[in-house]
């Protein structure tokens, strides 16, 4: 897990490095909450889920390639 630094307690600015390393940061969970979004948004069955977290991870993942079908994205992996 990573975590962004924080802004110094007396008012100084973050050196450059670590401003550069909180904007990675958000640009990278930007993109996976907007895809969580995205599941949740679309599948119904995911808000009011009560499967364990076990059984839950399988309903996402065929979701997760449902979603990808309706958007025409295909991976070049599979």
């Amino acid at each position: 897990m990573h975590t962004p630094y924080k802004q110094p307690a007396d008012g100084r600015r973050l050196a450059v490095d670590n401003r550069t390393y909180n904007a990675v940061l958000r640009s990278m969970r930007c993109l996976g909450e907007r895809g969580f979004a995205i599941l949740n948004g679309r599948w119904r069955t995911q808000r009011h889920s009560t499967a364990s977290p076990r059984r839950l991870g399988d309903i996402v993942r065929a979701a997760l390639h449902l979603t990808h079908f309706e958007y025409r994205y295909l991976p070049e992996s599979c």
